[in-house]
């Protein structure tokens, strides 16, 4: 029998789950991801992968599937028989859930339910990794937030992720089942699209720079938020699936910046000034704020020794001199 451990990840096209799969071929794991049909013509994040003969069909696979179908997840986990399964696939915006609420409650939440139960029917002894968001404490009791803190969501979309949370930990009580939830604060990277302000940010800095924009629009700059690295964050997804026991873990940096501290970086790095070039546009606004997210990471930091490396600066520094790059190869 081999000793190769076999992955599945559901969501595999995405940030997190593009991140996860080169760390798993890494580890040498075989990997199998899940991609839904609107994702299958937006590969760019594993194409290096796809086009590496020596990987792709052979140590990494693609699954036709969709978190809303469950026939299509019993058949992918039936056939894959996966030692250990991450579910990054969701519809993880959260602007996007007030628009459509109903979709973000089942494919971010019910579809969670959906996976456990099919693990518990096919082979219950299969791991599963939960990623949760910070968002579930929307405006929180306490700063920073642990493990017991209560949740107190402010949008349909930590709604749904509290949803998961909690179907995780009853099939975890219930039946045994090594299911955990990683609760991981605000993670980018170059690889986030540029409906997150994040990366809209760091996007516009290059373009600004080069004479292709001249303005960027944002909402509320006021929001503190404690932002990471997707890559890193993947890294300790896959630490938390390995320990003895399952148990859930907040991932973060432990620190906080506002949303106009990373406008004000970003534009450092391209040697302008941020207000130059700002406008404030009401309809970014959401409906509901969020209080202080900050995540203690103490747990995680005894339990295996998880220490973040990439702090605030170094993150948008990745991410700018990504797009300025990006920017120059396109126009040549």
């Amino acid at each position: 029998m081999s000793n190769i451990k076999r992955a599945l990840i559901l969501g595999v096209t995405g940030q997190d789950g593009s991140y996860l799969a080169e760390i798993l071929l890494e580890k040498g794991y075989e990997v199998h991801g899940m991609a839904r049909r609107s994702a299958t013509g937006n590969t760019r994040n594993i194409d290096h992968l796809i086009h590496d003969e020596k990987i792709f069909e052979e140590r990494f696979f693609l699954e036709r599937g969709d978190l809303a179908d469950v026939t299509s997840l019993y058949r992918i986990i039936s056939a894959v028989k996966p030692d250990e399964i991450y579910n990054e696939a969701d519809q993880d915006h959260v602007s996007w859930s007030f628009a459509m609420p109903a979709y973000s409650y089942d494919i971010t939440g019910a579809a969670v339910g959906r996976i456990l139960e099919i693990i518990r029917q096919i082979n219950p002894t299969i791991r599963y990794f939960q990623p949760c968001t910070s968002n579930m404490f929307g405006d929180p009791e306490e700063v920073p937030q642990n493990e017991n803190t209560r949740f107190n969501p402010k949008s349909p979309y930590a709604v749904a992720k509290a949803f998961a949370f909690m179907q995780v930990k009853y099939y975890r009580e219930a039946y045994g089942m090594f299911a955990v939830n990683g609760i991981l604060y605000n993670h980018e990277s170059p690889r986030r699209t540029e409906e997150y302000v994040t990366r809209k940010i760091t996007r516009a800095a290059a373009m600004i720079s080069a004479g292709f924009q001249k303005k960027i629009s944002l909402g509320d700059m006021t929001a503190e938020i404690d932002w990471g690295y997707a890559r890193e964050y993947m890294e300790t997804a896959q630490k938390i699936l390995q320990q003895d026991k399952p148990e859930d873990f907040i991932i973060a940096t432990g620190e906080t910046h506002t949303v106009r501290e990373w406008l004000e970086e970003a534009f450092r790095q391209v040697n302008l000034k941020a207000d130059d070039h700002l406008e404030i546009n009401p309809k970014f606004m959401r409906p509901t704020k969020t209080g202080k997210l900050v995540g203690d990471i103490s747990k995680a930091k005894n339990s295996f020794g998880y220490n973040p490396r990439v702090k605030f600066k170094e993150l948008i520094r990745i991410m700018v001199d990504t797009d300025v790059r990006t920017l120059k190869l396109a126009s040549l």
